[in-house]
């Protein structure tokens, strides 16, 4: 389990720039946009100071290369408001904006075409879409809502979301005697145990997101394994609720390792519990479940 742990905190603590060399960019010519689409393009200045070049966060695979860069920037601004809803999108103001390809602004575009986020239409060009179109589900759209104008919202939600779902994974999950992932799950334990005593918050997180995705995939239930992102995009969401699984403590560690010992003796109502009280708030917080919002 060392080696294990070891392996975790070695890739917790790696570091990816994601930048391609400077070869790589195609700059636009901005004569090719017509007049109109440039005087109906984004307003781009007091956006963000650092978006005048791809490359301020990464995450994840997603993350990587101006690509997934370009993805980032662009679907945060729509999230946060920047560019709002129904504005169109022009190629070549991209392009000359963030200094990138025709085909990196062409597949970032498709990226967030699949997300809801913008529509492309012959003799309409490509705009923005309203919030209801949005895939509010998708992970990358759960973390620009988080760190956006729509965090508070966002975060509640999630913590809603979760109190309803993983409750439900870790009852069916007893009834699925499958030792291999309960094996898994009490090695993430093992590991979250390990980053506590060593103050490694960064491996806690790592493992704790691996733990609650494998439990949800153990259920045995497809649409539910379908949301398991959902979790994940939530766990790795910092500032969220404080919850049992916010923070690395002692309490946290216990009640994920009843969670792994109701699983192993079948004991569903016990596995419930046990994960609704890693999902309640901690007792300094005033709220202790996710309350009844008001009309």
């Amino acid at each position: 389990m060392s080696t294990l742990a070891h392996t975790m905190m070695t890739a917790a603590r790696s570091v990816e720039n994601g930048l391609a060399d400077s070869g790589e960019l195609d700059r636009y010519p901005f004569a090719e946009a017509p007049v109109a689409d440039r005087m109906a393009a984004p307003v781009w200045d007091g956006a963000d100071t650092d978006l005048g070049r791809v490359g301020r966060r990464t995450t994840s695979s997603r993350g990587r290369g101006l690509h997934g860069q370009l993805v980032q920037q662009l679907g945060q601004m729509i999230v946060s408001g920047d560019l709002g809803a129904d504005r169109p999108l022009v190629p070549e103001e991209i392009g000359q904006r963030f200094e990138v390809s025709r085909t990196v602004v062409r597949e970032s575009l498709r990226v967030l075409e699949a997300k809801g986020l913008v529509s492309a239409r012959p003799n309409v060009g490509t705009r923005v879409r309203p919030v209801s179109d949005w895939n509010l589900l998708d992970p990358d759209i759960i973390e620009w809502r988080a760190f956006g104008p729509q965090r508070d919202d966002q975060r509640r939600e999630l913590s809603e979301l979760r109190w309803t779902i993983e409750p439900l994974a870790a009852r069916l999950a007893a009834g699925h005697g499958r030792a291999d992932a309960q094996q898994r799950l009490s090695d993430m334990v093992g590991i979250m145990g390990h980053a506590l005593t060593q103050g490694d918050a960064i491996t806690f997180a790592r493992a704790d997101v691996e733990y609650h995705s494998l439990l949800i995939q153990l259920a045995g239930n497809r649409m539910l394994e379908h949301l398991s992102g959902i979790v994940s995009a939530a766990l790795q969401v910092s500032g969220g609720p404080v919850t049992g699984c916010d923070r690395p403590t002692d309490a946290s560690l216990a009640h994920h390792a009843r969670i792994v010992d109701a699983l192993a003796t079948g004991d569903a109502p016990a596995a419930e519990s046990a994960m609704r009280q890693l999902l309640t708030v901690q007792p300094e917080v005033e709220r202790v479940v996710p309350a009844p919002r008001e009309h």
